[in-house]
């Protein structure tokens, strides 16, 4: 039975994910879920051989990434993205049984979860404090135990706990997403889909134009970057991750090139190609005409 790490406690969206990856046949056999207390330490289950593989969230719709996962795929040996999910994120306040709104003076929230509902709080719980949780299912341990008055949290965790709904479908932003991806040690890279994502992370040369050769090696190949973002590297000031994630798969010629690029002057860590769930933008054009031009001038044939 493979054994998947996942953000917990039960009750995250992150176990939902897992379970997602689960119906949508991404492992070959009933799964034994194994709970972690952040994603750091998921990742680092899998790096110490605990488990096959494991589910952590990257990047929310209203927040951008998820900064523990990015600095803990940086770091330490080299892990791989095989696949990704997207749950619609809303967000249920749960309470002990007795507990009404004019009583509340604290709120448990996972601080990105706290991000995404502080309007909410400002306008419906204007007196309460808010108190960060270890996750979103954390918050609903936290009101369990009589730390906090409430907490924003998810429906299953609640109902796990035996806590009220205080209100639900909770989030300042409609439409809220966040993706998920699924980690392993390093593999073969899935099949080419054609609806594909490929990210690294680049250590540049501390050198003038350095970010923008690199730039340049995705702008001259037509490649649609998708993300760039900038991560201290904590080892020394000044110095900085480079998160970037392209349109298009390692098999797709332009990117390959491009990946090659990229390795004679930084250090790359590929992060892994795999099939995106939403439209990822513009994808690498074939480059199948030039390859055949190319060979037609190799043989002679070709005429101007």
């Amino acid at each position: 039975m493979p054994r998947i790490a996942y953000f917990g406690p039960t009750g995250t969206f992150t176990e939902m994910a897992l379970a997602r990856f689960e119906d949508l046949g991404a492992f070959d056999a009933p799964v034994e879920r194994v709970a972690a207390a952040s994603p750091p330490a998921t990742l680092q289950l899998l790096r110490d051989g605990e488990v096959d593989a494991a589910v952590v969230p990257i990047e929310s719709s209203v927040e951008g990434s998820v900064p523990p996962t990015m600095d803990a795929l940086a770091l330490g040996p080299r892990l791989q993205i095989v696949a990704e999910t997207e749950l619609d994120i809303a967000f249920t306040v749960v309470v002990r049984s007795g507990v009404t709104i004019d009583t509340i003076a604290t709120i448990g929230a996972y601080p990105v979860a706290a991000a995404q509902v502080r309007q909410w709080i400002g306008d419906t719980l204007p007196n309460a404090t808010i108190v960060a949780a270890s996750s979103n299912a954390g918050a609903a341990e936290d009101v369990e135990a009589g730390k906090v008055d409430a907490g924003v949290s998810t429906a299953l965790a609640g109902e796990r706990l035996g806590l009220e709904v205080l209100a639900d479908g909770v989030a300042d932003f409609a439409g809220a997403r966040t993706r998920f991806v699924l980690v392993t040690r390093p593999v073969s890279v899935p099949k080419r889909t054609g609806r594909d994502r490929t990210s690294v992370i680049l250590q540049l040369p501390h050198e003038p134009g350095s970010l923008v050769r690199a730039m340049t090696e995705f702008a001259t190949r037509g490649i649609d970057l998708t993300r760039i973002e900038s991560r201290p590297t904590r080892m020394e000031y000044g110095t900085y991750f480079f998160h970037l994630d392209c349109v298009g798969h390692i098999d797709d010629a332009l990117v390959a090139e491009a990946l090659k690029a990229l390795h004679r002057f930084a250090q790359v860590r590929f992060l892994g190609s795999w099939a995106a769930v939403s439209e990822p933008g513009v994808a690498p054009v074939s480059d199948d005409d030039d390859a055949q031009w190319l060979e037609r001038l190799r043989r002679g044939e070709e005429s101007s």
